[in-house]
């Protein structure tokens, strides 16, 4: 028998779940969830870096998704107690991809998994298609916390790439852990974005506190206006939401940088 009572300690695997008709396997969610709208319904377990086992217990479940590290004592203590644990680290969109496919599999439905993929490639084949359409290619910085500055996860610079942007620190997008990733404020003077994004998880991006930061009026983004945020449920979830939504909310804001005037 595959699983039938999963608890889901982060959102994107609940949405694939939800996405691949299987919502009713899911007794337990993240209370950080809110795609889809409908999952908010089920019991919340968890927050990102702590769960409530008492809860989880009381759910009787016999699979618990996780995700990353960062959620490596919470899996400890959920193993030791005898509970089935499958941990995800996907941090490309490669990786996303084929959490799809690894969720699908767990609960005996490859064949809709595999087409939940196909479907998502399709709609990132045609964002890659209008990007290619641009004049040009702006410089981007993805801005993923605001003090230490930190710039975007792998999947993130990946889809500000797919989309129509160069990303201005290239050489950071691998770093897994997010302070591998922090930048010095005058590094990002000195790429000089045309665009920035940011996503600052758990509150809302302040633009005005971003042009305001010493020697940043002087970027080409801040000078024209160009900072742009892209909510956090969309961007910073590695599941299908980064995809679809998360893309295209990308790509408009890319879009109308080098429209012409």
């Amino acid at each position: 028998m595959y699983p039938s009572r999963i608890v889901c300690l982060t959102e994107e695997t609940t949405e694939i779940l939800y996405l691949l008709g299987e919502s009713a396997r899911i007794v337990g969610v993240s209370g950080y969830t809110v795609r889809p709208p409908e999952a908010r319904s089920k019991p919340r377990v968890s927050s990102f870096l702590h769960a409530r086992v008492d809860k989880i217990e009381a759910l009787e479940p016999d699979l618990i998704l996780a995700f990353s590290d960062l959620q490596a004592d919470i899996v400890r203590g959920l193993i030791r107690q005898g509970y089935p644990v499958m941990t995800f680290n996907q941090r490309s969109i490669a990786g996303i991809l084929q959490a799809v496919r690894l969720v699908g599999s767990l609960v005996g439905v490859q064949a809709k998994a595999e087409a939940l993929a196909h479907t998502l490639q399709e709609g990132l084949d045609a964002v890659a298609a209008q990007a290619a359409t641009l004049p040009r290619r702006p410089r981007v910085f993805f801005e993923e916390w605001d003090d230490p500055l930190i710039s975007g996860i792998q999947w993130v610079e990946e889809l500000v790439e797919l989309a129509g942007g160069e990303p201005i620190f290239p050489e950071r997008r691998t770093a897994g852990l997010a302070k591998d990733r922090i930048v010095d404020p005058a590094d990002v003077v000195a790429r000089d974005p045309e665009v920035i994004l940011a996503s600052w998880c758990g509150k809302r991006v302040q633009p005005t506190r971003i042009a305001a930061r010493p020697g940043w009026s002087e970027i080409t983004a801040v000078r024209h206006g160009r900072i742009h945020e892209i909510t956090s449920s969309l961007i910073l979830q590695p599941g299908p939401a980064a995809l679809t939504d998360g893309v295209s909310a990308i790509a408009a804001s890319l879009r109308a940088a080098v429209a012409p005037a």
